[in-house]
């Protein structure tokens, strides 16, 4: 259980999560996948990266309930700057980061998976940001990276999901397969790229991260201000308490 990391001699490393039973990921889980993802890409033996998820689903994002067991802000503090980590982790990782999304990825998840660079998904995997469900804000930035602008806009606002088959319309997600296919697209797909020069594809993985259009270090923090602003006001707490207790979003006020 937590994050565990493993090599098959092929230049693949496999990073798998495994937070029973939804995947929310605690504060230090969070920063024990950054370390894992990093240490990955420094090794001159890998070539390719797989994240992947064992159980219902790929990441259902933080542990709200650790959060709202924890007295004051050091809890919430420490999950956002976790989640920055891993964001950018997969976003920086040395080489490329192939994700493997079964079930849902919600919250946190978009996070990683829209820093990826190539994704694969299960047929009954769903996508979506319920942020302002919990009274927060986040991840839009990599939500935008996924679906056109004004659909990211729709899917924030209402807090509604979107299949795997839609982002592969949009073309963001690479290949959707029945859950049972996933681990063997998601590794044929990593055989490809690891079967390249390492050298040339980690100079093309710098580059293309430099000619990005959007600065995703800087967008996500600015969305994690408006969070805090959020927490100073009370209203995020009060919808947290809400999701704690019957795991249900709180009515609009």
């Amino acid at each position: 259980m937590g994050i565990t990391s493993k090599s098959d001699g092929s230049g693949i490393t496999t990073v798998t999560v495994d937070y029973p039973p939804v995947n929310a990921i605690p504060s230090k889980g969070w920063f024990e996948l950054a370390d894992a993802i990093r240490e990955a890409g420094k090794d001159q033996s890998t070539h390719v990266v797989i994240l992947r998820a064992e159980g219902r689903g790929f990441n259902a994002g933080v542990d709200i309930k650790e959060m709202q067991a924890t007295e004051g802000h050091g809890a919430l503090i420490e999950a956002n700057r976790g989640c920055a980590a891993a964001f950018s982790a997969v976003y920086d990782c040395e080489v490329p980061v192939v994700v493997a999304v079964n079930g849902f990825c919600v919250g946190g998840g978009i996070g990683l998976v829209g820093n990826a660079d190539v994704i694969v998904a299960s047929d009954d995997a769903i996508f979506g940001l319920p942020e302002v469900d919990r009274g927060a804000l986040g991840a839009a930035t990599h939500l935008a990276r996924l679906v056109p602008q004004h659909m990211m806009r729709t899917l924030y606002y209402t807090a509604k999901n979107v299949d795997a088959q839609t982002l592969k319309h949009f073309g963001s997600v690479y290949d959707v397969v029945p859950r049972a296919e996933l681990d063997a697209c998601a590794l044929k797909i990593a055989g490809e790229i690891a079967a390249k020069d390492t050298r040339v594809i980690r100079r093309a993985k710098e580059a293309i991260n430099r000619i990005d259009v959007m600065d995703v270090h800087t967008s996500y923090r600015i969305e994690q201000g408006f969070t805090f602003e959020l927490n100073l006001a009370g209203v995020a707490d009060e919808h947290r308490d809400e999701f704690v207790a019957t795991g249900k979003p709180r009515a609009n006020k």
